[in-house]
């Protein structure tokens, strides 16, 4: 590959341009590093032993896998004294991190969930990193929970990195959404995917089946419409996927096009939603979007939604356009 692009190549020629400055440019250098940290320790699994549980819980309620902990050791570790950043919030971590009190601060802030999917882990299915970035409030040295809470059309940058057969980036600088994979021979990501473009139709849509006694009517539609394939009034046949891993589907719609699907419905409404406004569903939806699909809550645009908090839950609807609106029209419609 002669004239493959890594991404530093990429980046630096985002900079002459530009459109980067050297802090984002080095903030990203150092995420990423910690991303080839992580898809390594996931490649040893067993062999390092850390596969299975934490024996701890985090801020979600959730159980930790060891990989969890290790994940998010290795993103802070790996940006809080780089000085390209003020602040940075986990989906690990109740409050935003603090960085030490002699670390120099930066312009940025990084919100990221360490490793998305976790509970594949031990049956060796894709898992991943989602990561967004936000510039720091003008005079804020340690900034707290309140100076996170942007909307995600205010995002620099978002990406997510997913640990499969290969190991993949894609990212967002809010000019268009590109694919990179790990080379792991020299150490780089190699652009392969410039321009992602999700196909405005598809017949491919994901969502955990198993709640479907509690989804709302719209979202009931929609599927009864697929699952009655050419019989129905869709006039083709669809196929369903479900992985229970944001990162994977999230790619798999911008690899072939589809729709994923995590919807309100009667168990999450006290909730809010399953997913994290500020982790999952605001870097998903800026990349999507930037491919030229769309994200909705089903109600509204993710990107347009003014956080409440740093742990907020959301409803996610997004992939290919013409699926989405469908499903939001089918919301409006009652």
């Amino acid at each position: 590959m002669a004239n493959s692009i890594s991404f530093k190549q990429y980046i630096a020629n985002e900079q002459r341009a530009g459109r980067v400055d050297a802090d984002l440019a080095g903030l990203l250098n150092d995420t990423l590093g910690a991303c080839k940290q992580i898809s390594y320790d996931l490649s040893q699994g067993a062999l390092m032993g850390v596969l299975g549980m934490a024996g701890s819980e985090n801020v979600q309620g959730e159980d930790q896998k060891k990989m969890d902990v290790i994940s998010n050791d290795v993103m802070i570790a790996a940006n809080n004294r780089s000085g390209f950043v003020s602040g940075m919030a986990s989906e690990e971590e109740e409050t935003a991190y603090t960085l030490p009190a002699d670390a120099p601060r930066g312009k940025y802030l990084l919100l990221f969930d360490p490793l998305d999917g976790s509970s594949n882990i031990d049956v060796n299915i894709s898992v991943g990193t989602i990561f967004s970035i936000l510039r720091a409030p003008k005079g804020v040295t340690n900034p707290a929970d309140k100076d996170f809470l942007q909307k995600g059309t205010e995002q620099v940058c978002a990406g997510f990195v997913v640990y499969g057969q290969s190991t993949v980036l894609v990212i967002t600088l809010g000019k268009g959404s590109h694919g990179f994979t790990l080379d792991r021979n020299i150490g780089e990501f190699i652009l392969t995917q410039p321009n992602i473009q999700i196909p405005a139709d598809t017949k491919e849509f994901a969502i955990n089946a198993s709640n479907s006694r509690f989804w709302e009517a719209p979202v009931k539609r929609y599927i009864d419409e697929c699952l009655a394939g050419k019989s129905g009034t869709r006039d083709k046949d669809f196929n369903m996927r479900w992985v229970a891993s944001m990162v994977a589907e999230v790619y798999r719609i911008l690899t072939r096009g589809g729709i994923f699907m995590y919807p309100l419905d009667s168990k999450l409404k006290d909730k809010g939603g399953k997913l994290r406004l500020m982790y999952e569903a605001n870097p998903m939806s800026l990349i999507v979007e930037q491919a030229g699909g769309a994200s909705n809550t089903g109600r509204g645009r993710i990107l347009d939604l003014q956080p409440t908090g740093l742990h907020q839950r959301v409803p996610v609807i997004l992939g290919s356009r013409n699926e989405v609106e469908r499903v939001v029209r089918y919301h409006a419609e009652g």
